[in-house]
């Protein structure tokens, strides 16, 4: 039987950098070879600059998440990240153009996993739905909670546990699911031996009746979207652990239809990451999902089979695999058109490498040439231990942005440490 998993999603083991695959036949093939032709990349070396933001580094950096918006709405871009080493939810405020300052929000949050911004009351101003953990390291304990920040007034934020004493809790998701004009809430909880995911009906006044959509352990992503084109929301959960299962649960307005929509035979798959995208721009979505977690044996480290792929959304809640490409212990898959040229590229980022090695690769885009062909690029070989990644229009320039987290738990530690790093297009 597989050994359990430790960690949740985002401690990624990464030892090996990606091998890209050959653009142009040698001159050894046959003459007749029928291959693409090649298209010259856009993305050139010192595409991306990149420098840090928010407070100085101190000790070892733990950021679990970030995410990006405009949180007191003045029409600059800000991070939010989640500190694990702090347990706090910070916010690195866009003061001025490219100006950032860093405060905390709230009250602590024990464990923070994953930080959402919206509008929970429909009352004109940002919350934020914060997933905690309790520790972020294993343990088995009922220590998760939900918890919702309100913001009562501009720039203060009051914390309402609406969960706890629950399996650890990965992420958290809001969507009115039952067309009753309140916000509901879906929820992924690794857990460690234990977990589940479920969906929690607004009662209003910040209580909530829970409704469990899985009992099985290693749930870290609950994201929200019609993938069925029926009109009613659905909810994807990526169960990592033994099962390495992508789960649809079909929302018909009332309750949820279980549907696994991929699974791998291989219990070591190591799932990491999952998000949602129009990748191929069809005005549906579909499915990024990476498998690069590699926690559970003696020695943390990387298998043959890590990689970024995506599921095409065919309609009906029927989905094809596309795989992209090999990149050990990969994570945090996003879309985005990188490089401006009106189609959607994909990346992702590495945790764990054998940095001492400089050709390991902590960040990497799967350029989009067309006709669903996608070609790897390296964007950068350090900082390195990056967990997550976003990408925004951050100064309003039209080009993206991207901005990542780094999470330093294990060896090699002889780099200069990065905490969070704003990636500037040239």
């Amino acid at each position: 039987m597989k050994t359990i998993r430790f960690l949740p999603h985002f401690l990624v083991i990464l030892l090996v950098a990606c091998t890209p695959k050959p653009e142009a036949p040698s001159e050894t093939e046959s003459q007749t070879d029928t291959s693409p032709p090649v298209v010259e990349s856009k993305i050139k070396k010192g595409f991306l600059k990149p420098k840090h933001i928010g407070d100085p580094v101190v000790g070892k950096p733990w950021i679990s998440d970030l995410t990006i918006a405009d949180l007191d709405q003045d029409g600059l871009k800000d991070v939010i990240i989640c500190d694990g080493k702090a347990n706090e939810v910070r916010w690195i405020r866009q003061t001025a153009l490219n100006v950032y300052e860093e405060q905390a929000i709230g009250d602590p949050v024990q464990g923070p996993a994953h930080v959402e911004v919206c509008d929970f009351e429909d009352d004109g101003d940002l919350d934020l739905l914060v997933a905690s953990m309790g520790v972020i390291f294993p343990n088995n304990e009922k220590i998760g909670a939900v918890v919702i920040m309100e913001q009562t007034e501009p720039g203060i934020w009051v914390n309402h546990i609406v969960l706890d004493k629950v399996a650890r809790v990965t992420d958290v998701r809001a969507a009115d699911f039952n067309g009753d004009g309140l916000k509901d809430l879906a929820v992924a909880q690794f857990g460690y031996v234990q977990g589940e995911a479920r969906w929690m009906k607004n009662l209003g006044n910040f209580e909530f009746e829970s409704e469990i959509l899985t009992n099985l352990s290693g749930a870290i992503h609950s994201p929200i979207a019609d993938l069925n084109g029926d009109g009613h929301l659905d909810i994807t959960i990526l169960v990592s652990q033994e099962w390495e299962e992508i789960h649809l649960y079909e929302g018909d307005g009332t309750r949820f239809r279980k549907k696994v929509i991929y699974g791998s035979t291989n219990e070591d798959y190591g799932s990491s990451g999952i998000s949602l995208y129009d990748v191929d721009r069809d005005t549906d979505l579909d499915i990024l999902f990476t498998n690069g977690d590699a926690f559970d044996y003696a020695r943390p480290g990387p298998r043959p089979w890590h990689g970024v792929q995506w599921l095409e959304n065919k309609g009906r809640g029927f989905f094809e695999f596309h795989r992209l490409g090999d990149f050990p212990g990969a994570y945090s898959p996003v879309a985005c058109d990188i490089d401006g040229d009106a189609d959607m590229d994909i990346l992702a980022v590495s945790g764990f490498n054998h940095w001492e090695n400089p050709s390991a690769v902590s960040l990497i885009c799967y350029e989009n040439m067309g006709n669903e062909r996608f070609l790897p690029r390296t964007l950068a070989h350090h900082p390195t231990h990056l967990i997550v990644l976003k990408a925004a229009d951050m100064d309003d320039d039209g080009q993206i942005e991207l901005v990542t987290g780094s999470f330093h738990a294990y060896p090699p530690f002889d780099h200069e440490f990065a905490r969070i790093t704003l990636w500037d297009t040239q």
